[in-house]
């Protein structure tokens, strides 16, 4: 499969997430008003937005199809425009405020809020396609590419493969067939990492496009329910403050450290908690919020959030939920934010013509 543009990612979690459908005639849904707010700047990022992070200081980062912006309450600056035009799919501010910026073909790049510094295959990263990124407790970076994890301890990469197999060829495709009918064992696509955390046994989750991996520092192990079935297609893991694992693979999961229940059908592409406790999540157009005093339950009280748009456009390819209680939503269309009572759409006067 060819990375020769960006959408491609995310159109392999459109067909290949399994698109049931949540019942929504019993949901209660927000009233929400919209509107779309002029920005200062014209440096507004209106398409391809794929990461929305809020750093200690409480600006929004927002990584792009065209860079990597910062939105400090009044306007938007991009700051990687004149360093780099690589496509950047993720950001992370580490534990001294430094921060990591995760680009498709052009490896990661540092920044320490002065300078850049660019890490790449010639500098022991795994593969220059770097999707997702996660600070452990001890302080080491890691980075997962479509061949592998990087684990990065301030001065030097260590890779690792969740299974020993050859590295993706020029010639592989997708196919939707392939979540249908189970991927071989041989498969690259059990190191093509899209989400990384540590939980609170100190273990670390990999969810890949294959299986999904739980490594105690020496072992890789596949996640699987109790029938023995591993769970696949993940893109997304979360913990909640309460040390629930959530994820998404033929619908919606929470993991309690011991059962794992099937919430919905639906699954999620993006699955975050907000500052209540809430959790967030969308597998396309509306986004489901389950209340935070429910989340034991089987079957979480859940409220229809809906987004102004559907289709590809207006996936919600990142959740922000903000200091102020604010929801921010990353799409194919730009970026928006919800009030709890309005939806707002950030657009340049250029962008409303």
């Amino acid at each position: 499969m060819k990375y020769n543009h960006v959408y491609t990612l995310f159109l392999v979690f459109v067909f290949c997430t399994l698109c049931k459908g949540q019942n929504k005639t019993d949901l209660p849904k927000e009233n929400i008003k919209s509107e779309t707010k002029d920005s200062i700047t014209s440096q507004v990022p209106n398409s391809g937005v794929f990461d929305i992070k809020q750093d200690r200081k409480g600006n929004i980062w927002i990584a792009t199809n065209d860079g990597v912006y910062r939105y400090d309450g009044r306007s938007f600056s991009n700051i990687t425009g004149k360093v780099s035009s690589a496509r950047f799919i993720s950001v992370l501010q580490d534990r001294k405020g430094n921060f990591w910026f995760a680009s498709l073909g052009s490896g990661v790049y540092y920044y320490d809020g002065k300078s850049f510094r660019n890490f790449t295959i010639g500098d022991g990263l795994a593969s220059n396609h770097v999707f997702c990124m996660y600070e452990d407790r001890a302080g080491n970076i890691w980075l997962g590419t479509n061949d592998g994890a990087s684990r990065y301890d301030g001065k030097s990469f260590r890779n690792f493969k969740m299974k020993d197999v050859p590295a993706q060829g020029g010639a592989d495709s997708v196919h939707v067939s392939a979540y249908k009918s189970g991927l071989p064992e041989d498969s690259w696509l059990h190191n093509d990492i899209h989400t990384i955390i540590e939980d609170k046994t100190g273990k670390l989750w990999f969810g890949t496009r294959g299986n999904t991996f739980i490594y105690d520092g020496k072992t890789f192990t596949t996640v699987t329910n109790k029938d023995g079935k591993a769970f696949n297609n993940v893109w997304r893991i979360i913990e909640d403050r309460k040390g629930n694992i959530w994820f998404a693979a033929d619908g919606l999961w929470r993991y309690n450290g011991s059962i794992f229940t099937k919430i919905n059908q639906t699954g999620a592409g993006v699955i975050v908690e907000d500052k209540k406790g809430n959790i967030l999540a969308s597998s396309g157009g509306p986004i489901f919020r389950y209340d935070e005093q429910s989340l034991s339950d089987r079957k979480p009280h859940v409220t229809e959030i809906k987004t102004k748009g559907e289709g590809l456009r207006n996936l919600p390819f990142g959740i922000l939920g903000a200091n102020d209680g604010s929801i921010w939503f990353a799409s194919g269309s730009g970026i928006s934010r919800y009030d709890g009572k309005t939806i707002t759409d950030f657009k340049s006067k250029e962008d409303q013509k």
